[in-house]
């Protein structure tokens, strides 16, 4: 498993939207969003063997993180921030 200590730098137009993103979801929840999609992103961008998080990395950790009753708002979010979205979406 990879390191999920090592801070990899994150993609500038990437790190706006997550941040835009982080600020819309409810106040109760906001920081446990933010934990675990940082981790899973990182992670994701360690399993590439790349040294920077991208958009990608972001989204398939959304995705595979916030839980399905959340579904519905994420999407509405990730179209608020622009987030494409599309090709990560599970099937």
């Amino acid at each position: 498993m990879p390191d999920t200590q090592i801070k990899l730098e994150w993609e500038k137009a990437a790190l706006t939207k997550f941040n835009k993103m982080i600020e819309r979801i409810p106040l109760f929840h906001r920081k446990i969003a933010k934990t675990v999609v940082v981790k899973k992103a990182q992670i994701n961008a360690q399993q590439r063997n790349a040294s920077v998080v991208e958009e990608a990395d972001i989204l398939r950790a959304f995705f595979s993180e916030v839980p399905n009753t959340f579904y519905s708002l994420m999407i509405r979010l990730f179209d608020e921030v622009g987030f494409d979205y599309r090709p990560y979406e599970p099937r």
